[in-house]
C-alpha cells in the first residue's frame, strides 16, 4: 500500500509539472525562450555553476551545526556527500525516499539520536532558508518602483523584522536545545540566499539582460519560496509559473524571464547529479 501511494505520489507530481510547463508554453512559445537560450554567454555560466556550488557548500555546513548540537558529529567531508545525496533524491526519485528522509534513516542508522530531534533540526534547516528567502524578498520589494508593489512597501519593511521575531520566539519555544546557533545558522542562511541571488545576476549576464535586475530578482526569490511546496518534480513547473506572471506583473519579457528559470533549474540538476555516486557507494560516517 505504501508502494502503491508512493508511485501515485509520484505521478500526481509528474502530471502537475507537466500540465504547468504546457500551460507556460502555451503562454510564450517554447521556440521564442529556446532563441533567447542559444545567444548564452558561456563564461556567465560558469560563474553561476560555481555560485551555485559554494551555496550549496555554506548550506551543507549550516546543516551540519544543526547536526553537531545535537549529538551527530558528522564530518565536513561525510556531510557533504550526504549533502548531495539527498539533492539527488529530491530532484530525480521524487517518487521515492527524499532527501530529508534519506538524512534522517541515515543518521538513525550510525548514531544514538532521538528521531525527533533529528526531523526537527532538518525542519529548521529549512524553514531557516525560507526565512531569508521572505526576507530579502521584502527588501528587495522595498526598492521596486513597479506601481502594484509601490504601495505595499511599507508592509514589506514591517514584515521584516516581524518574521525575524516570530522565528525567533518559535525557535526559543520549541526548539530551545539548539537555541545557541539560532544566529549563526540565520546568518548562513543569508550567506546561502545571496550566493544563489548572484547565481541569477550571472544568468541575467549570460543572456545579456542589464536592466529590471530587482524585479528578476524578486521573481527569482518569490519563485524560490513557491517551489518548496512539494506539488511538482524539483520545483519543475511551479518555478516557470512565477516567473511567468511575474514578468506579466512588472512588465517583462516573458521568454527572457522563462530562460532565467530553465537556466537556474538545469544548473540545480548539474550539481545534484554529483550525488548519483553515493547513490551506490553511501557515504562512509566518518566523524570529527
Amino acid at each position: 500500500m505504501a508502494k502503491l501511494r508512493k508511485k501515485g505520489i509520484t505521478l500526481l507530481k509528474i502530471v502537475v509539472s507537466a500540465a504547468l510547463l504546457y500551460f507556460i508554453f502555451t503562454k510564450i512559445p517554447f521556440k521564442e525562450v529556446w532563441t533567447e537560450l542559444q545567444t548564452v554567454r558561456p563564461l556567465y555560466l560558469i560563474g553561476a555553476l560555481v555560485l551555485f556550488v559554494i551555496s550549496k557548500v555554506v548550506a551543507a555546513f549550516r546543516l551540519n551545526l544543526y547536526f553537531h548540537k545535537i549529538n551527530i558529529p558528522l564530518s565536513t567531508k561525510t556531510n557533504f556527500r550526504l549533502y548531495l545525496l539527498g539533492m539527488f533524491y529530491n530532484l530525480f526519485l521524487p517518487g521515492g525516499i527524499g532527501g530529508d528522509a534519506y538524512k534522517g534513516y541515515y543518521l538513525k542508522q550510525h548514531f544514538e539520536v532521538k528521531t525527533k530531534r533529528v526531523v526537527a533540526v532538518l525542519l529548521l534547516d529549512r524553514l531557516s532558508g525560507l526565512l531569508l528567502l521572505f526576507v530579502l524578498a521584502c527588501a528587495l520589494g522595498m526598492t521596486l518602483d513597479a506601481e502594484e508593489i509601490s504601495s505595499f512597501q511599507w508592509l514589506f519593511a514591517l514584515c521584516i523584522p516581524l518574521s525575524i521575531l516570530v522565528f525567533r520566539v518559535l525557535y526559543a519555544r520549541f526548539f530551545a536545545y539548539v537555541l545557541g546557533i539560532f544566529w549563526k545558522t540565520n546568518l548562513l542562511s543569508a550567506l546561502v540566499q545571496l550566493a544563489q541571488l548572484g547565481t541569477v545576476l550571472f544568468i541575467l549576464g549570460a543572456l545579456d539582460i542589464n536592466v529590471a535586475t530587482s524585479e528578476y530578482l524578486f521573481i527569482f526569490l518569490i519563485s524560490s519560496i513557491v517551489s518548496v511546496i512539494p506539488l511538482t518534480v524539483g520545483g519543475i513547473g511551479s518555478r516557470e509559473l512565477v516567473f511567468l506572471y511575474g514578468a506579466l506583473w512588472l512588465g517583462l519579457e516573458e521568454d527572457r524571464s522563462i530562460g532565467i528559470s530553465m537556466i537556474f533549474f538545469m544548473i540545480t540538476a548539474l550539481v545534484s547529479l554529483a550525488g548519483f555516486w553515493y547513490h551506490f557507494k553511501k557515504p562512509v560516517p566518518e566523524t570529527r
